[in-house]
C-alpha cells in the first residue's frame, strides 16, 4: 500500500515532480476530488440563485453578506492553526514508523549465541524467535486494522502457525483484564535463561547482550501501544476542521463575482470561473487531508503501512536464520585483492564517467608563488618580548604625568654624565665597540618607569642585568688578593672632579647568586678603621653645606632599600 516514487526522482532534471502530477495512486486527486467536486458544485448553485432568483432589493442584502464576508475572511487563522497541526501529525507519523519491530538484530545474536546442531538447538532457536515473532503479531493485530481483519483471534494464529496449541492453553490461563502481548517477551527470557543454564549459551555475557536485544524490541512493541492509545488531543483536531471548513464556506459567499454595472470596489470584472478561490480551496483542504491520512499509518490507505507484509518477512527471515543458516558457513579462501595495497573494484561503461579521485582536503587546491613559500627569519626573544611589551606600556604610560618628571630627570642626568667623561670607567663599560651594560640597561621597555629604581622588573632576556651609571661598583683588589668593599660613587654639583663615598654596600652581593644571606645586627663599634688615602681629594676640604644631596629616589641603589628594616 505504500506509494513509493524514489526511483523517480533520482536525479534532479527539468519537470522531475511534474511527473508525478500524473500519478493517480496516493496522489492528492484521489483524496480531494470528492471535497472539490462539492465546492464548484454549491459555488455555481450560489452564482445561480444571486443571479436568476433573486430580485433587485435580494441581490442588494446578498451583495452587502458577500462583501462583509469577504473582507473578515482572512481573520480566520487557517495557515497557522494546520500548518502546525500537519507537522505535529508528520512527527508522530514518522515515530510511529522508527518503532516498528524488525527482529534482524535479535536473529543474528540467537543464531550467534545459541549452539548446538541436534534437533534441541533447532527447536530452542526457533521456539526463542517464534515467541519474538508472537509479540509482534499480538501488538501489531491490537493497533492496525489491516492485521486485525487477517487474525481476528488467537485461534487464528494458532492456525497461522505462530504459536502452538499449549501455548494457546497457557495464554488463556492468565486471565488478566489487559492485552497480552507482553506474555511471549517473558516466556522468551524464561527460554533464555535455561538455553544458559543448559550450557547452550556460554557465557553470561552473551545471555545479557541476548537480553538487551529482546528488551529494545520489547520496548518498542510498549511505544507502539502507546500511539494508539494516546492520540493527538480531539480538541485540537476539531479546532483544525472548524478553521478549514469555515474558511470553505465563507469563501463560497465572499469570494462571488458581484454585477458589474453596480460598480462595486474590487468587483470589476465579472470571472466565471473564480481560479484562486480553486487553487486557495484546493491547497487548504488538500493539506488537511494529508494530516487525515497520516494520523493513523496502521490502516488501509494507500500511504499506511505495509503490515503484513512486514510480518511475514520478519518470520520467513527470522527462522531461516536461527535454522538453516546456523554454522552453515561458505567455505574459507583468498579474495581476488589478496596483497594489494589498493584494491580497485572495476566500474561497468555506464558508470565510468562516475569515477572520482580521492578529496584531500579544499586548500590543496590553493597556489603560491615560490616567493611566498620561503620562511622569514624569527626575532629574537628578547626583541620579540621588548616590542611586545614596549608596544603595551607605550599605549599605558605615554601621558603618565610621572613619566614627563622623569623625561626631565634624564636630561639632567644626561648633562651631569658629559661633564664627566674625562674619568676613566669600567674595562666593562666598553668591550671592542659593543654596547655597554648600561646600554642594554637603558634598552629595557620598563626603563624610567614609575617605580623601577625601587623594585626593578625580572630580566626578559638571557642576558645579565645591569645597572645605571650612578650606581656602578668599582671593585678594587689590594697585593694580598683579598677583595677590597665595593664603593659607590655619589655625583656632586659643586665641583666636576669630587665625589662623596656613600655606605658600602650590603654584603649580601659578596654571596652567590640564588643565596640569601642572613640578616646579622651590626654593631657600629665594631667597625674596622679606613685604610690610609681611603679619602682623599679636594672634595674633603669642602663644607657640608656646599654639597648637594642627591634625590633620594636616585641616590638609594635597590639592593639598600630591599633591607631598610634591617
Amino acid at each position: 500500500m505504500t506509494i513509493t516514487y524514489t526511483s523517480q526522482v533520482a536525479n534532479a532534471r527539468l519537470g522531475s515532480f511534474c511527473r508525478l502530477l500524473l500519478c493517480w495512486r496516493g496522489s492528492i486527486y484521489k483524496l480531494l476530488y470528492g471535497e472539490f467536486l462539492i465546492f464548484v458544485l454549491l459555488y455555481y448553485i450560489i452564482r445561480f440563485i444571486y443571479r436568476q432568483a433573486l430580485n433587485e432589493d435580494q441581490q442588494e442584502i446578498f451583495e452587502k453578506l458577500s462583501m462583509h464576508c469577504d473582507n473578515y475572511i482572512e481573520l480566520i487563522p487557517v495557515s497557522f492553526v494546520l500548518g502546525f497541526y500537519v507537522t505535529l501529525v508528520l512527527t508522530r507519523w514518522w515515530n510511529q514508523y522508527e518503532n516498528l519491530p524488525w527482529p534482524d538484530r535479535l536473529m543474528s545474536q540467537v543464531s550467534a549465541f545459541v549452539e548446538g546442531s541436534d534437533e534441541d538447538g533447532r527447536i530452542l532457536r526457533r521456539t526463542l524467535m517464534r515467541y519474538a515473532i508472537l509479540g509482534h503479531v499480538i501488538i501489531l493485530r491490537s493497533v492496525s486494522a489491516a492485521v486485525y481483519k487477517r487474525f481476528p483471534s488467537l485461534q487464528h494464529l494458532v492456525h497461522a502457525g505462530f504459536m502452538t496449541a499449549a501455548e494457546y492453553k497457557k495464554l488463556e490461563q492468565l486471565s488478566l483484564p489487559h492485552n497480552m502481548f507482553w506474555v511471549p517477551w517473558v516466556w522468551f527470557a524464561n527460554l533464555a535463561m535455561q538455553a544458559w543454564h543448559g550450557g547452550r549459551i556460554r557465557d553470561p555475557v552473551l545471555l545479557q547482550s541476548l537480553l538487551n536485544e529482546m528488551s529494545i524490541l520489547r520496548t518498542q512493541c510498549g511505544l507502539l501501544y502507546g500511539y494508539d492509545w494516546i492520540s493527538i488531543p480531539l480538541v485540537y483536531t476539531q479546532v483544525v476542521t472548524v478553521a478549514v471548513y469555515s474558511f470553505c464556506l465563507a469563501c463560497l459567499l465572499g469570494r462571488q463575482f458581484l454585477i458589474e454595472e453596480k460598480a462595486y470596489p474590487g468587483h470589476e470584472m465579472d470571472l466565471v470561473v473564480p481560479i484562486f478561490t480553486f487553487l486557495q480551496f484546493f491547497f487548504y483542504m488538500g493539506w488537511m487531508k494529508v494530516a487525515e491520512q497520516l494520523i493513523n499509518p496502521f490502516g488501509e490507505d494507500d500511504d499506511d503501512f505495509e503490515i503484513n507484509w512486514i510480518l511475514d518477512r520478519n518470520l520467513q527471515v527470522s527462522l531461516l536464520s536461527v535454522d538453516e543458516m546456523h554454522q552453515n558457513l561458505p567455505p574459507l579462501e583468498r579474495d581476488m585483492y589478496w596483497n594489494k595495497m589498493e584494491p580497485q573494484p572495476p566500474y561497468t561503461v555506464a558508470t565510468s564517467q562516475s569515477r572520482r579521485t580521492s578529496f584531500l582536503g579544499s586548500t590543496f587546491n590553493i597556489s603560491l608563488q615560490l616567493e611566498d613559500m620561503e620562511f622569514q627569519p624569527i626575532k629574537e626573544e628578547a626583541e620579540a618580548h621588548q616590542e611586545v611589551i614596549g608596544r603595551f606600556l607605550g599605549h599605558q604610560l605615554g601621558d603618565h604625568p610621572r613619566r614627563k618628571q622623569l623625561n626631565q630627570k634624564k636630561k639632567l642626568l644626561r648633562h651631569h654624565h658629559s661633564r664627566f667623561r674625562s674619568v676613566p670607567q669600567h674595562p666593562w663599560a666598553q668591550e671592542d665597540g659593543k654596547l655597554r651594560p648600561m646600554d642594554t640597561f637603558k634598552a629595557d621597555t620598563l626603563y624610567q618607569t614609575p617605580g623601577y629604581y625601587s623594585a626593578p622588573p625580572t630580566p626578559l632576556s638571557r642576558s645579565p642585568m645591569s645597572f645605571p651609571e650612578l650606581f656602578e661598583l668599582s671593585t678594587h683588589q689590594d697585593t694580598s688578593g683579598t677583595h677590597a668593599k665595593d664603593q659607590s660613587l655619589k655625583l656632586a654639583e659643586s665641583t666636576a672632579n669630587c665625589y662623596e663615598l656613600l655606605p658600602a654596600i650590603d654584603r649580601a652581593l659578596e654571596e652567590p647568586i640564588g643565596v640569601r644571606p642572613s640578616r646579622k645586627n651590626t654593631d657600629l663599634t665594631d667597625m674596622p678603621a679606613p685604610p690610609e688615602g681611603h679619602l682623599q681629594g679636594p672634595c674633603l676640604e669642602q663644607s657640608p653645606s656646599n654639597l648637594i644631596p642627591a634625590p633620594r629616589d636616585l641616590a638609594d641603589p635597590y639592593w639598600a632599600l630591599e633591607n631598610r628594616d634591617t
